[in-house]
């Protein structure tokens, strides 16, 4: 992973922590190898980026490392240039915030270009809420698909809702979702009013962490109960 003059660097793509957990304890060996050799990344947040990398490997000089911020502030025109130091013979790590880079992460647009661009593209194996929660829930993981963030506005929230139990229920097919942690409750009163009785939901929150909590149940049940998801990562999953 170090320059190589003579060839181009690849773009690692390095898992990081679902929440505030011991990294080697959900991320394994590779994790550790890949922060100690790369000091070309892409990043969320340039804090939290140095954080985690500091806590992978406490040695790793700090001034050294190079870092280029891609959020939803970043102008597009300028992605290109994050993966230079890949043509002059480094490789570059993207860091995802949480979990996987690429997964529900702005690192997609990158690993486009990348591609594009003829630079070889290595993901490393580490957490994914998404994937993590699916595995837990007990629904088809065999016809699944990810809707991202469902809709703020009430009407065409409760109609997208509707649609992913339909789209369900024919195709029986895990509609997965997820929901900006602060509107969590608001998200489950919603599913607890349009939902029908019997189709299964399953809410996995702070995954991998101390606090994690998942379960399934149909929405009948749900309705029994008021479970506190406010201010907590979750992924949503319903089955019709």
């Amino acid at each position: 992973m170090a320059q190589d003059p003579t060839a181009r660097g690849k773009l690692y793509l390095i898992p990081t922590t679902l929440g505030d957990t011991e990294p080697l304890e959900v991320l394994p060996i590779s994790i550790k190898r890949a922060i100690e050799q790369v000091d070309h990344y892409i990043v969320e947040n340039e804090k939290s980026a140095r954080r985690f990398i500091k806590k992978i490997s406490p040695r790793k000089s700090q001034p050294g490392l190079h870092l280029e911020v891609l959020n939803k502030y970043t102008e597009e025109e300028v992605i290109p240039s994050f993966l230079k130091p890949c043509f002059d013979g480094y490789d570059v790590g993207i860091l995802s915030e949480a979990g996987s880079p690429g997964i529900a992460d702005p690192g997609a647009a990158v690993v486009k270009i990348a591609h594009e661009k003829g630079i070889q593209v290595v993901p490393l194996v580490g957490p994914s809420s998404i994937i993590l929660a699916l595995m837990a829930s007990g629904m088809n993981g065999q016809n699944f698909a990810f809707n991202g963030y469902l809709p703020i506005e009430a009407n065409e929230r409760k109609s997208a809702i509707k649609l992913l139990e339909k789209r369900s229920r024919e195709l029986q097919q895990s509609q997965i979702f997820i929901e900006t942690p602060y509107r969590n409750d608001k998200l489950f009163a919603e599913l607890c009013k349009t939902l029908s009785t019997g189709t299964l939901l399953c809410i996995a929150c702070d995954i991998t962490l101390s606090t994690e909590y998942i379960a399934t149940k149909p929405m009948g049940k749900w309705r029994t109960e008021t479970p506190n998801f406010h201010k907590r990562p979750a992924i949503f999953i319903i089955q019709g």
